[in-house]
């Protein structure tokens, strides 16, 4: 059996090669972006169980990247955690508004992730 995949789209090392090393302690398969333009393309392809998305990219757009996976047929399902410093709350807002899933802080999304993944990935 195939272990589940997760797209992770950052550029900041910390955190996100925690979190990457803590989805693989939970048995996820990881697949790291640093373009945003990227991520849905690569989540129709790579069929992810949940992507996660850095907020505080410099070299790409973080919501536009939201935006289009929400749009496609394909990857509109998806369930997208987006992460960020807590003093970032207008970019967690426009993540919000931009369709992701669950906003977390960097700490949080570390020190919570199970719960947050079985949030996440609650069926409504």
């Amino acid at each position: 059996m195939t272990s589940p995949l997760a797209l992770l789209l950052y550029e900041r090392l910390l955190p996100g090669s925690a979190l990457g090393n803590k989805l693989r302690d939970q048995g996820y398969r990881i697949l790291h972006l640093t373009d945003a333009a990227s991520l849905s393309p690569t989540a129709e392809q790579e069929k992810p169980l949940v992507v996660f998305v850095d907020l505080e990219l410099k070299n790409s757009d973080a919501f536009a990247a939201i935006q289009s996976l929400k749009a496609t047929a394909g990857t509109a399902h998806l369930p997208i955690l987006a992460f960020s410093s807590p003093r970032h709350e207008k970019l967690q807002a426009d993540a919000l508004a931009a369709g992701a899933t669950l906003i977390a802080s960097d700490e949080s999304i570390l020190t919570q992730l199970s719960a947050m993944l079985d949030q996440a990935m609650a069926v409504e």
